[in-house]
């Protein structure tokens, strides 16, 4: 029978040759344009510093004061006009894109009544109100108090009027809770003022009623966001910071993604749950206060002085409560919370731009930032949406003059009602899931642009963005005197030492702060956040201002953030605007046009040695006094290791080389779907979205796995042969098989 194996071997042959031609002929679109990249090649230098100089900060500015001259909170009709002028600059003659379009859900928003707004008073026992909050902001600038301003309020809290004793709850932590137990407090019917900060707002509610708490009170203390500054005259509109009557709105939905359609898009077609009985939403009425107010409860309040870490700046002692002095302006007297929020089905607009690839179209590099504000969002998000629309208009413009076409597709996306809780992304993630999956190279996410100019680049990211971020950041200025490149800058501020590369700039990792936590967490498409920030560092001398304490800048989600607080305060000439559209730019143009997708994945091993040394030193006694070897752990890290440096080699090679088309294609997926072998949808079953084993939630303090982290912190203290410690085993053999996937992806793809 050689004659049989000679014919196969034929046919095997012709059966290449033909997948081959007819790939070729895919792959390539015709009638592409004349001046559209050929297919071996490369990034063009000349183009990037083209785009780099192009770059205006005049236009951004000017732009930015259009897209926050009114409020725009998702849904509304000035949300909706944004969505318009987004459809009229990707649809330029002169400077659009290939195509621009919109993707509408349908989705449960949370609003406060109109009718019934609501209310925080100090009501006596005869029922006389002694204090009432203020509904509002004050009116300080002339656009505090438009009819487009919506009150503040704690979205998708629930209504409900209860009444009860005053207690002073810090952060609102579970700890904070049963330190004021440990008190001897009762807490059963109370109302607890609570501060931004510590933990997510939601988790303030969700602590206080396990502790069978009535209602909560959040406020911002000036220690927390003014570095100690609360006075008129110290504040908004004569400094940056927050004015005395400033009230953070925001989401208090625990999750992401329309609360009614969890994994399903929100189309009218879709399968919904009953509001009813929906997860996630607070369970008891939550009200947000501005310190002016807060300072009167809490300075008011009687019993044992809270500890040294939970004093603000309010100018007095913080006492626990519970009830007010008795001698006091308020003796006797209780706190009454009145919330009248409604749940509300609306519809919400996606508006996408595509600029299509001339050599794989079907290859997306992605752009996004989200549209819709709490009130006029200057900084968040219109500082993002204005670079966004910078980029776009510099690249639209070389597309409309036939000078250049990406290699790859570019997809620009401005995301609706991310503010409730990140809807608009997450509702395209799962519209498209598959085919997002499939052909997505990384996403690039621009929020708010710029925190407050005076220091650095800050940028978030999985481990193989890293080397495409220094990259860009070593071929653009600093927006300051220094003379410094940004990544020179950048080191000054946020640094690390490498055991492969030295001191280098020091990238964040992601959450879920903002649009990339779908393609992260849920697609595992490799991300990044780019911004420019303020000096927090000690020991680094500041570029234009002094220091600030502030975690995050001051009239963060209030009627204050405005055009003209960005212009006077935050970045006054937009040169840091500027150096980010140049930074995500730069980084855009790399990922769409290099010939191989400079995403460097050897960058992982350094994240799996550290989470390995992690749990080595503070889990391994531990684990081995449950016969629980970390071996294989070991023995994974290893094998990831050595496939990222064989690959790495390979690439060298064929840059040296002339590879053909499918090479690169080949090698350019296995440099893409690497994130998506950290993927496994059961290994946090009680975490809906976080599929990512490396990046999904970390109670534990030990900065390793966190699946595995969080699996020993809950069995510490449960007998050996637990099902506490069964999980321990389960989340470390999700962790092994999940690093043997990712080496196996990397090793040449005929090694089976």
């Amino acid at each position: 029978m050689k004659w049989v194996k000679v014919l196969g071997g034929v046919v095997g042959v012709a059966a290449l040759l033909g997948l081959g031609i007819i790939l070729g002929h895919f792959a390539i679109p015709k009638g592409a344009d004349p001046l559209a990249p050929s297919v071996s090649q490369d990034l063009d230098l000349e183009i990037l510093e083209t785009v780099m100089g192009q770059l205006d900060a005049s236009r951004i500015r000017e732009t930015l004061r259009e897209l926050s001259r009114e409020p725009h909170l998702a849904s509304s009709p000035r949300d909706e006009a944004l969505v318009q002028l987004l459809l009229q600059r990707w649809r330029d003659p002169e400077s659009g894109l290939d195509s621009a379009g919109t993707s509408t859900y349908e989705v449960l928003l949370s609003f406060p009544s109109q009718e019934q707004p609501n209310r925080v008073a100090v009501v006596a026992p005869t029922g006389d109100i002694l204090f009432s909050c203020r509904q509002s902001e004050e009116n300080l600038t002339e656009e505090q108090a438009g009819p487009d301003v919506v009150s503040p309020y704690a979205a998708y809290a629930p209504s409900g009027t209860p009444q009860g004793l005053l207690v002073y709850a810090n952060w609102g932590m579970e700890e904070d809770f049963e330190e004021l137990q440990t008190q001897g407090i009762e807490l059963k019917g109370t109302i607890a003022l609570t501060r931004y900060g510590g933990i997510g707002r939601g988790a303030k509610a969700v602590n206080a009623a396990k502790y069978q708490v009535a209602g909560v009170l959040v406020y911002t203390d000036p220690a927390d966001i003014n570095d100690g500054h609360s006075l008129p005259n110290e504040t908004f509109p004569y400094s940056w910071y927050l004015p005395p009557s400033g009230v953070e709105r925001g989401s208090y939905y625990e999750y992401f993604g329309d609360p009614l359609t969890p994994y399903l898009p929100a189309n009218p077609s879709s399968f919904r749950l009953d509001p009813a009985t929906a997860s996630g939403f607070p369970p008891i009425p939550t009200q947000p206060i501005g310190f002016e107010d807060a300072k009167v409860l809490l300075c008011n309040l009687q019993g044992t002085s809270a500890p040294a870490a939970w004093q603000g700046a309010l100018g007095c002692d913080y006492k626990l409560g519970p009830g007010f002095q008795p001698d006091g302006a308020f003796a006797s007297s209780q706190v009454n919370l009145s919330v009248h929020n409604s749940l509300e089905l609306r519809n919400s607009s996606n508006v996408l731009g595509i600029i299509r690839g001339a050599v794989e179209p079907d290859r997306y590099v992605m752009y996004g930032n989200h549209r819709d504000s709490w009130v006029h969002g200057a900084v968040d998000p219109s500082s993002g949406t204005a670079v966004l629309l910078e980029i776009s208009r510099v690249l639209g413009t070389l597309l409309k003059k036939g000078t250049w076409r990406p290699r790859r597709s570019v997809v620009f996306a401005s995301w609706g009602a991310e503010e409730f809780g990140l809807i608009g992304s997450t509702e395209f993630t799962e519209e498209f899931f598959s085919k997002l999956q499939e052909r997505t190279v990384a996403y690039i996410n621009v929020d708010i642009s710029v925190w407050y100019a005076n220091a650095t680049l800050r940028v978030q990211g999985t481990p193989p963005v890293q080397s495409v971020v220094f990259s860009a950041a070593k071929q653009i200025p600093a927006p300051d005197p220094s003379r410094l490149s940004i990544y020179d800058n950048w080191i000054r501020y946020f640094n690390r030492s490498s055991p492969v590369y030295g001191l280098v700039p020091r990238l964040g990792s992601l959450g879920a702060g903002s649009d990339y936590a779908p393609f992260i967490h849920f697609l595992g498409i490799s991300s990044m956040d780019i911004a420019y920030t303020y000096d927090q560092e000690s020991g680094h001398p500041s570029v234009l201002q002094s220091k600030t304490s502030a975690r995050i800048y001051p009239t963060y989600h209030t009627a204050f953030d405005t055009f003209s607080y960005v212009d006077k305060f935050v970045d006054p000439g937009f040169g840091s605007h500027r150096a980010v559209a140049q930074t995500a730019g730069n980084v855009l143009l790399r990922l769409s046009d290099s010939l191989f997708l400079p995403l460097n994945v050897s960058d992982y091993s350094e994240t799996l040695r550290s989470f390995l040394q992690a749990a080595q030193q503070d889990l391994g006694a531990l684990l081995e006094q449950h016969s629980i070897s970390l071996g294989p752990l070991v023995t994974a890290v290893e094998k990831f290791e050595e496939a990222s440096i064989a690959l790495g080699q390979n690439i060298s090679a064929l840059q040296k080389a002339n590879p053909n088309p499918l090479q690169v294609r080949m090698l350019n997926d296995q440099l893409m779907l690497l994130e998506r072998t950290f993927l496994n949808p059961r290994a946090f079953p009680e975490e809906r979205y976080y599929s990512h084993v490396l990046w999904a939630p970390r109670t534990s303090s030990v900065a390793t796995f966190p699946g595995l982290a969080n699996a020993c912190s809950r069995a510490m203290n449960t007998s050996l042969g637990s099902a506490a410690w069964a999980e321990v085993q389960r989340q470390l053999s999700i962790v092994v098989a999940a690093l043997e996937g990712a080496a196996a992806t990397l090793r040449p793809v005929d090694d089976l």
